[in-house]
């Protein structure tokens, strides 16, 4: 996923235990973590905002989009094969 969460970055900053940060925002450790580490599929903008008035910054400082290119460099899985993906734009065999 291109989008990068930085809590961790805050969270070092502010030099705030995960654990207070959880209790703070009104969420749990477990999906605080999930969040953290980049495995969540979505956050509600009433969590981002929390997050934003408990670490005193900007929905900036904890989100970021990096390309796939970028994100595969510094992958060391990026020399695995990745499945061939369809297209829908038709191959010369096909016309």
């Amino acid at each position: 996923m291109p989008i990068i969460v930085d809590i961790h970055v805050m969270l070092a900053k502010r030099k705030m235990p995960v654990g207070v940060l959880a209790e703070k925002v009104g969420i749990t450790p477990a999906n605080l973590a999930v969040l953290k580490n980049g495995r969540a599929k979505a956050v509600r903008f009433t969590t981002l905002e929390a997050l934003c008035e408990v670490l005193e910054c900007q929905p900036g400082d904890l989100l970021r989009w990096e390309t796939e290119d970028r994100l595969d460099s510094a992958d060391p899985s990026a020399d695995e094969p990745r499945p061939a993906v369809p297209s829908s734009t038709p191959t010369p065999q096909e016309s």
